[in-house]
């Protein structure tokens, strides 16, 4: 039977085995990061006719590095408010909704890892649709505590529009996604993609006549504020709209370079 390290029977090469499917899905999805932000940078610029970033390494392929590090330095100051736990809590519900819906993401098929069947996909829950529907909502509350908690009525404008605008297209993009589930007949992600595995003719793309992937595509980058849906975020106001990034009047938290 083994040796188990876990009261219920998790044997170590389980646990060893779900341990490395975090940890290769976190590093897939910081790569994809950075290939997003070189592609936004660099060959947005070119594709425009600008020069865009021209230092940090062959193509900029290191600017992405200094920025990390330029983050990492910065000093955040937050003055002792009934809102500064709010303040610190906003940015976890903008970013650990993002990282956990790629938990539910196959990547692959099956594989035989020390005499076990490990899919390439972190976790299959059956409801794995609603899981991504539940964790896209939950980011909206991040935007809002962000311009809220600040403490100026300009952020909290900010965030007022972002949100509303997340808001309005979750049921164009819910409604998309239900045309996929009764066509699949299943709410697990893994179950959707295995639908689709017989032949290209079967891919959802085609069956669902193009309609339905097309509003998911303009509702979910209008959710993510992605251009040319970006105009919440007004770029004449502070930073990112409901994001400051400089101190104001009557602003209880800000965000400044170290020396």
């Amino acid at each position: 039977m083994g040796d188990p390290i876990f009261v219920h029977g998790v044997n170590l090469a389980v646990f060893l085995i779900v341990l490395v499917r975090v940890l290769v899905a976190f590093a897939l999805l910081m790569v994809s990061v950075l290939l997003m932000i070189w592609f936004e940078r660099k060959v947005i610029s070119d594709m425009q006719n600008r020069i865009g970033p021209n230092r940090a390494g062959p193509s900029v392929c290191f600017r992405h590095l200094r920025t990390g590090r330029s983050s990492s330095s910065k000093r955040t100051f937050c003055l002792s408010a009934p809102t500064g736990l709010v303040f610190k809590l906003a940015p976890y519900l903008a970013v650990i909704p993002a990282f956990l819906i790629f938990v539910v993401v196959p990547v692959g098929g099956v594989v035989t890892i020390a005499h076990h069947a490990v899919e390439l996909q972190v976790a299959d829950p059956p409801i794995g649709i609603l899981f991504v529907l539940a964790l896209s909502s939950v980011a909206v509350y991040g935007t809002m505590l962000a311009g809220w908690s600040s403490g100026s009525k300009y952020p909290l404008l900010g965030s007022v529009r972002a949100s509303a605008q997340m808001i309005s297209y979750e049921a164009a993009m819910g409604l998309s996604i239900v045309a996929v589930i009764l066509e699949s007949h299943g709410l697990s992600t893994r179950a959707i993609v295995n639908s689709q595995a017989a032949a290209f003719w079967h891919w959802n793309v085609l069956r669902l006549g193009f309609i339905p992937f097309i509003i998911f595509f303009i509702a979910s980058t209008a959710e993510l504020n992605r251009p040319p849906f970006d105009l919440s975020e007004g770029e004449s106001e502070l930073g990112g709209g409901f994001t400051p990034s400089t101190p104001r009047f009557g602003s209880r938290c800000s965000f400044s370079l170290s020396s």
